[in-house]
């Protein structure tokens, strides 16, 4: 599969702090990627290095083609938000998209603008749209050159729930016909249910590159049990050395929620509910909950 943007030992530093290590990874034609990390990782560093708008060392190639501080990509190749919309407040959200779309015709703008769920507004001046509409607005014109590839900074900031959705139908479309989108969001069920590949950066340094389905495969179901002595169950099921999701462990102990144990299959399972039961411990209920990426992310990270 031929790769539309690839990254290698990508490093930067601001003044005497570096904030990105060898950063290397690649994306592929038609693939969504997410790029996740914790605040003040990288991750917008890493787009704007791609853009070509900071300095960095390290080689960024988009379609074949080396880019560097000044010299961006070739134009129409890539569309991006990065951070806020650069928005004209005087303007209409159609003139934006006139005055940045190369050779598209009135069709193609207005199925961008139905897509969006923006009709409604298009025609008003930028000034009076609210946080969601100038969001809108700015992925539209990343997307309106029809680019090959995407870079979307946090692009459900700022949107409800029935724009989201939009939003992630418009994306899995998209890349069905081939464009490549490198999306970074804190919104990790929305990026589940999106990403292809998933690219895990922390304190400047890729710690998992995969795709989501390897990645989720990873982690450890969880079995949430419930007995007739939680606490008790705990230590015994401490003493045999299986893992507690932690969180949910602390809040048991206040507000008597269930147990909930990290498995790696159905057998572990069994074996924790048979020792229970040899310990004189009644299992009232059990049931399975499926991976999630926020646990995974969660698991694999540092902080």
């Amino acid at each position: 599969m031929t790769s539309i943007l690839s990254v290698k030992q990508l490093n930067k530093n601001f003044k005497k702090r570096q904030v990105l290590f060898d950063v290397s990874f690649d994306c592929k034609m038609g693939r969504i990627v997410g790029l996740i990390g914790p605040n003040g990782v990288g991750k917008t560093t890493i787009m704007k290095s791609v853009l070509g708008l900071i300095k960095s060392s390290g080689s960024i190639k988009i379609d074949g083609k080396e880019v560097s501080f000044n010299n961006g990509p070739v134009a129409g190749t890539v569309g991006a938000l990065i951070e806020n919309p650069g928005i004209y407040p005087y303007l209409s959200g159609l003139e934006h998209l006139k005055m940045f779309s190369k050779k598209r015709s009135q069709d193609d703008i207005n199925q961008l603008v139905s897509d969006l769920g923006m009709s409604g507004y298009i025609r008003k001046r930028a000034s009076n749209y609210s946080l969601g509409m100038k969001q809108k607005l700015g992925i539209a014109m990343a997307l309106i050159n029809n680019p090959k590839l995407v870079i979307l900074d946090e692009p459900m900031n700022g949107l409800d729930p029935q724009a989201t959705k939009e939003l992630r139908n418009l994306i899995i479309r998209k890349a069905s016909e081939g464009m490549t989108f490198l999306i970074s969001s804190h919104l990790l069920s929305e990026l589940q249910k999106l990403a292809d590949d998933v690219i895990l950066i922390n304190k400047g340094k890729i710690i998992r590159n995969d795709t989501m389905e390897n990645l989720l495969a990873t982690n450890k179901r969880i079995a949430i049990l419930k007995t007739n002595d939680d606490s008790a169950a705990q230590t015994i099921l401490s003493e045999a050395g299986f893992e507690f999701d932690t969180k949910a462990v602390f809040e048991s102990g206040i507000d008597r929620k269930p147990l909930r144990i990290l498995v790696a299959d159905d057998k572990q399972v069994e074996y924790a509910v048979t020792l229970l039961q040899k310990n004189n411990i009644i299992v009232l209920d059990i049931h399975h909950e499926d991976s999630d990426l926020e646990t995974t992310v969660l698991n694999l990270m540092d902080f």
